[in-house]
């Protein structure tokens, strides 16, 4: 069984909703999520805040947050889940923030640097990510990464 499904099916059980702010995966993971029949009763929406004007504008993001760390940062990834629960109102927030490549890393953050947060009502985590691959692979493991976080919390809820 596809793990949206499970999460899905978890989500209705708990009568949970969930939001994602995605970056670099440009709204891979809420795909994914809603190409389940019935995942309106769920997902309530997703905010691609790929620029950081949108990180800061839309899902309010401090700015010293992005200039002190980075976007793609622990800090910015907590940031962006908790804030993008908050705003949609719902009892999950996720966030994917991290550098897809093939340019724009750097020593300290190199290309498959990903920085996956969620946030509920029982606090949040934040995990770091490195994975190998060309964009479109990097893309694709952050969202499994992803769900596999959202699968946790949501059979291990009290934990976080």
């Amino acid at each position: 069984m596809k793990m949206e499904v499970e999460i899905g099916k978890l989500l209705l059980e708990k009568k949970f909703t969930i939001s994602c702010a995605e970056s670099c995966t440009g709204g891979l993971l809420t795909d994914r999520l809603t190409n389940i029949a019935g995942s309106s009763a769920y997902v309530k929406g997703s905010v691609i805040a790929y620029a950081n004007e949108i990180k800061i504008n839309v899902l309010h993001v401090n700015e010293e947050t992005i200039k002190n760390f980075g976007a793609v940062s622990e800090q910015t990834a907590r940031e962006m889940a908790e804030n993008v629960r908050q705003i949609l109102n719902t009892d999950i927030g996720v966030s994917i923030t991290g550098i897809a490549g093939p340019g724009g890393g750097s020593a300290e953050k190199p290309v498959g640097l990903v920085y996956i947060g969620i946030s509920g009502h029982n606090g949040g985590k934040v995990e770091q990510f490195k994975f190998n691959g060309t964009r479109t692979e990097v893309k694709e493991k952050a969202v499994e990464a992803a769900l596999v976080l959202i699968q946790v919390y949501l059979t291990l809820e009290k934990t976080f």
